[in-house]
């Protein structure tokens, strides 16, 4: 049966998306991010690759009249099935009637672009009705629908309509999600989630962003207000609400508060990143970074920016552990002495539940740059050139913060095969995801440091890409108009895949590099064939926070165990001989009572 009030835990940590409309970025295009944050899988091609770290190339395709189109069960859609889906094997749910033409499109955990630069992304959402997948019922997870929308539409108005029936008619399972949908001129949020009522098998409700803002999603509904005339919705949205009591009908139906269970895991799972995201883009705003609780309206559905964004701008918001702000995880003792911007899951990180009123143990800050990150993406559609050429995704595997953006035109016929070989189970230099995962993984030894020889050449290489890009978009534009689309194509996917293996290639080039630059925790400059090294050690914050200044440096070592509160300063002294134990309680210590220092794992409780 239907679960009502119990989502479900979803392998992985969610997903953040943006929207920047072409009215608020630097050259008029329509950009949108997405962060595939997990370990899902992928559906591509009516087929299903059990490993998400994989981004592959559905081609175009004419279908004989009367085939009929496969879904795929998802089983990372948070569903339980029914005992009838076995989750390791790809299983065939059910059929919708296929269409004489299906276009060709880029995707992975979902639908990502097609070759009429339709651009889609996803994050998952909790809602208060979370079905199981029912046969003949309930068939379509987001993931299908995200695809379906690729293969048979060109524009994001197009997208919502056709999603919506095909929940309004078949029904959806799993999660509560959210799907964004942009072509070159405009931009649609469409959220959904399961229904369980007798004539009711999914709800949904989608909203456009006005031109010259910038939408952001994470892990939370984001349309409020459902205003009749204005948006688009299920027939049966407001009957549903009322009949759950959800709504009263006395004022206006609040889709958040209606339908959703509120934040991921813990308070400020989902706010603080779009929190993070909007302060960056409308400092002026001041926008606080505390809010009362989920339901809080402090930031707007949509923002105009301070300034319009460039496309390296859009790869920027990515790049974020929250650096410099009440959230930082550069910071602190689980930071490392190097300042590792990424935890472990503690205990209570897990996508339970967050009841009201719930006070739970412990939480990290969750950033927007995290660990197990398959990939992420900018899709760009610009109108004034082809669909072939105006379509770009700039893909990078791995963590956001320490990835390198490669272009992937609308145009290509294919990608690299180092883009669907990224199994986590098996180490593999031909992976693309391999080879930027392993780099984040070096940089945790001594983040602080190695994150600038990232950075640097992230720049290097993102710079020459973006300023490549006009002299690829003339050419590509010059054989699409005397030569036609195949020759464009053929010049953009042999493009695309020869910059693609140059960028997995110097990224291993550069993990080489680190690998001996960082050796043994030194700092290893390589200078004329010779090694010059030193070790910079830790930083003075770190040691006074870890107890170093508790170590065996005299003889009185119990006594100095037993001593409260002891400061590390830093620098020598000299004292009579045995008299040091008193010379450090009088120079070298808070004014605080004495008392048995309070190692790292000492409870703080009745404290």
């Amino acid at each position: 049966m239907p679960k009502e009030n119990q989502p479900f835990k979803k392998k992985g940590h969610g997903c953040t998306i943006f929207i920047v409309t072409p009215g608020a970025s630097a050259d008029g295009s329509m950009l949108v991010g997405h962060t595939n944050d997990g370990f899902g899988s992928c559906i591509a091609g009516h087929d299903l690759v059990t490993d998400g770290n994989k981004v592959v190339y559905v081609p175009a395709a004419d279908h004989p009249k009367g085939t009929k189109r496969p879904i795929l069960f998802d089983p990372d859609s948070g569903s339980d099935g029914e005992g009838t889906i076995d989750k390791t094997d790809p299983a065939v749910v059910s059929y919708i009637d296929e269409l004489p033409h299906t276009y060709g499109y880029l995707t992975g955990s979902y639908g990502i672009m097609n070759e009429h630069q339709l651009l889609c992304s996803e994050c998952t959402d909790f809602a208060k009705i979370e079905p199981n997948y029912e046969p003949g019922k309930r068939i379509f997870y987001s993931s299908e629908l995200s695809n379906i929308a690729l293969e048979r539409c060109t524009q994001a108005r197009q997208a919502v309509e056709l999603v919506g029936s095909l929940i309004d008619q078949y029904g959806v399972y799993g999660t509560g999600e959210t799907l964004l949908f942009a072509d070159a001129n405009e931009a649609w949020v469409l959220e959904m989630c399961g229904c369980d009522t007798e004539d009711c098998v999914g709800l949904w409700v989608a909203k456009k962003v006005p031109d010259g803002d910038v939408f952001v999603a994470s892990n939370i509904f984001r349309i409020r207000d459902v205003l009749p005339g204005e948006m688009l919705y299920s027939n049966k949205l407001h009957d549903v609400a009322r009949e759950k009591g959800w709504w009263d009908g006395l004022y206006t139906l609040d889709w958040l508060t209606a339908t959703s269970t509120g934040e991921y895991s813990h308070p400020y799972y989902s706010l603080a990143r779009i929190w993070s995201i909007y302060n960056r883009l409308a400092p002026s705003r001041n926008f606080s970074p505390y809010v009362l609780d989920s339901w809080s309206d402090e930031y707007p559905f949509s923002l105009t920016p301070d300034n319009k964004l460039t496309t390296r701008d859009a790869f920027q918001i990515f790049r974020d552990h929250y650096e410099g702000t009440v959230f930082d995880l550069t910071t602190g003792l689980a930071a490392g002495p190097y300042a590792n911007p990424y935890r472990d899951d503690g205990p209570f990180d897990a996508h339970d539940l967050l009841q009201r009123g719930e006070i739970k143990p412990g939480s990290w800050p969750r950033p927007i740059s995290v660990f197990n990150c398959t990939y992420s993406y900018v899709a760009q559609a610009r109108s004034l050139l082809p669909s072939p050429v105006g379509g770009v995704c700039w893909l990078g595997f791995a963590q956001p913060s320490e990835t390198c953006y490669m272009p992937v035109y609308a145009g290509v016929n294919s990608v690299p095969v180092e883009f669907n070989c990224g199994n986590r189970n098996y180490f593999n230099r031909s992976s693309g995801w391999w080879a930027f995962n392993f780099m984040t993984n070096w940089a945790t030894l001594r983040y602080c440091q190695i994150i600038e020889d990232i950075r640097a050449e992230q720049h290097r290489i993102e710079d020459e890409e973006l300023s490549r890009q006009a002299e690829i978009d003339k050419s590509a534009k010059n054989l699409y108009d005397t030569k036609g689309d195949k020759a464009c194509s053929i010049f953009l996917t042999q493009y695309c895949s020869r910059n693609a293996l140059s960028v997995i290639s110097d990224w291993w080039r550069l993990s080489d590099r680190l690998i001996v630059k960082y050796c043994n925790g030194q700092v290893n400059e390589v200078i004329n064939g010779e090694v010059n090294s030193t070790r910079e050690g830790y930083p003075d914050e770190w040691l006074g926070k870890v107890g170093y200044q508790y170590g065996p440096r005299i003889y009185q070592y119990k006594e100095l165990q037993d001593t409260g509160c002891v400061l590390y300063v830093g620098k020598k002294a000299t004292t009579q001989p045995g008299a040091e134990l008193e010379y450090i309680r009088q120079h070298q210590t808070c004014r605080k009572k004495p008392g048995k220092m309070r190692s790292e794992g000492d409870s703080l409780e009745g404290r």
